[in-house]
């Protein structure tokens, strides 16, 4: 945080650019990045409260926004891609083909809270009415963007973000933006899906479960951690350890402690020991592993469990439940994907994409 303060104080007193009002310098720093139109012209600024309680000034009207990380991005983009002035990283071809053209040629800015890999220059030059930030409100957030504020001149917002309460998060997202009626079509998805498969999972007999990461398939996502919230939702987790990682990579364990635990089902995310996991003879010994009885996650554009934890946690949520408990869980799994594709990613999916995105993960392995 204070390398960043520091960058952006030798920034701020070299450039001739002006980020709060919305003016630039005459020469766009990177050729990449488009020179935005002009502002609307806005009469009064209004006041935004964000998740932290901070109260900024902003536009009356919004047209260029940067997102703070990746997490932000997921967010952001189904509500307004067309605001954004740029992403913070590099779409590999496989996710490329899940967003529009307009989105994926956006150029890449970096990320300015958290891996701190943005162009400040750019970002102090694009014209950006204000930095969005979402995620878990973690301690020092709110100095932090206190700070950043006024070294760049640019409202930093905070949005809270948790799998209960998604709609929340559009709601909010659509007052910041004056966007409420397309924030509420995503809302009302998150809702009625959160909605949904709550119910079910409040029926549900909860099957005894792990989730495994990893290339040697002995790290677990354990009960009560951040990246959970799912799992522990819908079954019995039953990696329970002392002190849980929120983190993506889990909590390392040994092949010992998963014999012990011995699962019934085991789902493994899409960069695990899946393919091979029958060929190991240890794992050979778990019981799920013994009867077949395990799934690989889906992915596209990103791991349907939620790493990093976002909007696709609704599409996990979804799959999850038609597995586990095809009984309770009786709608059709591709339409309510492909609405979901349709509304956060505004690319309706063919069955045969489906298909290919569900491969090896609604049957167990045989």
């Amino acid at each position: 945080m204070k390398r960043t303060v520091s960058m952006l104080l030798a920034l701020t007193l070299g450039l001739t650019l002006v980020g709060c009002s919305g003016q630039r310098g005459e020469k766009n720093p990177d050729p990449e990045v488009s020179t935005p139109v002009e502002e609307s012209q806005t009469t009064e600024p209004r006041s935004f409260t964000d998740s932290l309680g901070r109260t900024v000034e902003l536009p009356a009207q919004i047209d260029h926004i940067a997102v703070s990380a990746a997490m932000a991005q997921r967010v952001v983009a189904p509500l307004a891609a067309d605001k954004m002035i740029g992403r913070s990283g590099e779409f590999t071809e496989a996710e490329r083909e899940y967003y529009t053209d307009a989105y994926a040629e956006l150029p890449v800015v970096g990320e300015f809270y958290g891996k701190e890999t943005g162009d400040l220059e750019v970002l102090l030059s694009s014209g950006a009415q204000v930095v969005i930030d979402v995620g878990t409100p973690k301690d020092g957030l709110a100095e932090d963007l206190d700070a950043l504020t006024r070294q760049t001149g640019i409202p930093f917002v905070h949005i809270s973000f948790y799998a209960d309460a998604m709609d929340e998060v559009y709601i909010k997202l659509g007052e910041l933006l004056n966007m409420p009626d397309e924030a509420e079509k995503l809302a009302a998805y998150c809702r009625e899906t959160y909605d949904m498969v709550q119910a079910i999972a409040d029926k549900a007999e909860k099957a005894n479960i792990l989730y495994v990461v990893g290339d040697k398939g002995l790290n677990v996502i354990a009960r009560g951690s951040y990246h959970a919230g799912v799992i522990d939702m819908l079954t019995n987790n039953l990696a329970v350890v002392d002190n849980p990682v929120s983190k993506g990579f889990g909590n390392e364990v040994d092949m010992e402690q998963i014999l012990l635990w011995d699962p019934d089902i085991i789902f493994f995310s899409p960069e695990s020991i899946y393919d091979t996991v029958a060929d190991d003879p240890l794992y050979q010994q778990v019981t799920a592993i013994r009867n077949g009885a395990y799934y690989k996650v889906p992915l596209g554009p990103d791991n349907w469990m939620g790493f990093p934890p976002s909007v696709q946690q609704l599409l996990g949520m979804q799959w999850m439940a038609k597995v586990l408990y095809p009984d309770l869980a009786d709608y059709d799994l591709y339409e309510r994907v492909n609405e979901f594709y349709t509304l956060f990613y505004h690319k309706p999916l063919s069955q045969e994409e489906f298909d290919k995105l569900v491969a090896g993960s609604l049957s167990p392995k045989a």
